[in-house]
């Protein structure tokens, strides 16, 4: 098993995995796992330092989330956040009540010990991020407070004779202006953890683990001409070169000159790309189909049979490359146990048990903007790797109800204005995703002088790190204007456009 440096023990808080983004950000590699995990694993990960996140719940509640309480006697340092801050609180004998408020937005961090090794070089005063409804009443025994705010005299607490430390704030987010440097601060100097992971070393390690694990076999690799499958390939190729065996399914639900786009950047890096044309196949199989999760199974399942069928063709392949990543991976285990599916994701769950290859995800441990980093590192060009993040089931799940060429046509068609209007407006390096929806609702127009029943088209664009959580773009209205304007003028049957303005959550960010 992998070894660790900073274990995240994951308590049910939205913010856990920005924790894993900013200590990665300082070069320190980290991983997130549920809070349930057990001591076995904590243990064979060797880590050298543990977080416990924040969360939702109670300490005092009947169904609070408890970790293994020997985690408390490995000996490690610990970093409370929030609810791990009442967890470390409750273990060691001290009082968590319910506060006379809830307390949620910025506050100013007095710092009461600026020795503290937690707070080395960090200015006092800062602005913190609280969240929380319940605080400490009564510190544990050997527990002092090293930092408080107006409303939380407890804002910081340690144990430092025994490297325990905990926060009442969030110092993963953003509005904590030194937050990044405390939880550096835990891993170099209370760890002992140096900042050496990047995505140089990342690249090189991942080379030599599957050199090691193909040998003279060979990969079969989905490419679907996002970011995500052409890092793989890139990655793949750079390992074992020729036994790669790259296979890219039309499959009739691309953007407008995707397979074009594709092919020439494959020939570009001398990598030998297979196209398989099986568009017509998969329209056949979405023929009638309006229901969002089964039409994502059928493409899946339609996929992988098509990647069965070519690989057929070949001898010696054992292995299928898949570009998963961490996201996908979190948002598919819950620290519930099994989890509530938001929708599936079909890189994940492993493959049908009639299919013989083996699974290869060299992206599994690593966030979107750290695939486009690799990318870069890998030599791959930086109009590629600054695409937008494309779904597997494609244009199918932009398409409210029945997949049918008409739907794709509007869809390519108003999509292809929005891209070129958003890049004019220097915007598209700026939001993290952009696309337009054919909702298939009709409305009554006016065109000329004459009534039109057409349909109606969402533009959606969001803001995000990485795709965890977005909030919608913010575009100036005049920008808005003209992508109005072209797609009801140079798209004929759409007479409506609208703009999404749903964060994720409670939206996600594809609409189905």
């Amino acid at each position: 098993m992998k070894e660790v440096p900073i274990l995240v023990l994951d308590f049910g808080s939205q913010y856990t995995q920005l924790i894993a983004r900013r200590l990665r950000e300082n070069g320190v590699y980290c991983e997130i796992v549920p809070y349930s995990e057990s001591i076995a694993n904590i243990k064979a990960k060797n880590p050298k330092g543990i977080i416990l996140s924040g969360g939702p719940a109670s300490v005092y509640a009947d169904d609070a989330y408890h970790p293994d309480p020997e985690v408390f006697e490995l000996g490690l340092p610990i970093l409370g956040i929030c609810y791990g801050m009442q967890l470390i609180t409750q273990h060691f004998g001290g009082v968590v009540i319910a506060a006379d408020h809830h307390e949620y937005g910025k506050a100013k961090l007095m710092i009461e010990k600026e020795d503290s090794l937690i707070f080395r070089d960090v200015k006092n005063g800062s602005v913190v991020w609280m969240s929380h409804g319940d605080r400490v009443d009564m510190l544990p025994d050997n527990f002092e407070m090293i930092g408080y705010s107006d409303n939380s005299p407890y804002a910081a607490i340690a144990n430092e004779a025994a490297n325990i430390y905990a926060f009442q704030f969030h110092p993963e987010v953003h509005h904590t202006e030194e937050g990044a440097k405390m939880l550096k601060n835990f891993a170099k100097h209370i760890c002992g953890v140096e900042s050496t992971w990047n995505m140089g070393s990342f690249a090189k390690e991942k080379i030599r683990e599957i050199r090691e694990k193909v040998g003279d076999k060979k990969v079969l690799c989905g490419v679907s001409g996002g970011v995500d499958s052409t890092v793989v390939a890139t990655l793949l190729h750079e390992a074992i070169g020729d036994q790669l065996v790259p296979i890219f399914v039309d499959h009739g639900l691309l953007r407008a000159g995707e397979r074009e786009q594709v092919e020439n950047m494959f020939k570009l890096h001398d990598i030998d790309l297979i196209t398989v044309d099986a568009s017509e196949e998969f329209l056949e199989k979405l023929k009638g189909v309006t229901d969002p999760e089964e039409k994502r199974k059928i493409i899946g399942e339609t996929f992988i049979r098509v990647f069965d069928r070519e690989a057929s063709k070949h001898e010696g392949i054992e292995f299928l490359a898949q570009g998963t990543l961490y996201t996908d991976v979190i948002e598919s285990v819950s620290v519930k146990g099994p989890s509530k599916t938001i929708k599936s994701h079909h890189n994940v769950g492993g493959l049908p048990d009639w299919m013989t290859f083996e699974l290869i995800e060299p992206l599994r441990e690593i966030f979107k903007d750290e695939v486009r980093e690799l990318g870069l590192e890998l030599g791959l060009p930086k109009e590629m790797i600054g695409r937008h993040p494309f779904p597997g089931p494609g244009l199918a799940i932009r398409i409210m109800g029945e997949v049918t060429p008409n739907e794709l046509r509007l869809l390519r068609e108003s999509d292809t204005i929005m891209q070129e209007e958003l890049k004019a407006s220097g915007l598209y390096d700026k939001v993290w995703q952009a696309f337009t929806v054919v909702l298939n609702v009709k409305s009554v127009g006016v065109m000329g002088d004459n009534r039109t029943y057409d349909n109606t088209v969402c533009v959606r664009m969001v803001e995000s790190v990485d795709g965890m959580t977005a909030t919608f773009a913010h575009i100036p209205h005049d920008v808005l204007e003209r992508i109005s304007t072209r797609i009801i003028n140079e798209v004929d049957g759409i007479n409506r456009v609208v703009y999404d303005i749903t964060s994720k959550p409670p939206g996600t960010i594809e609409w189905e």
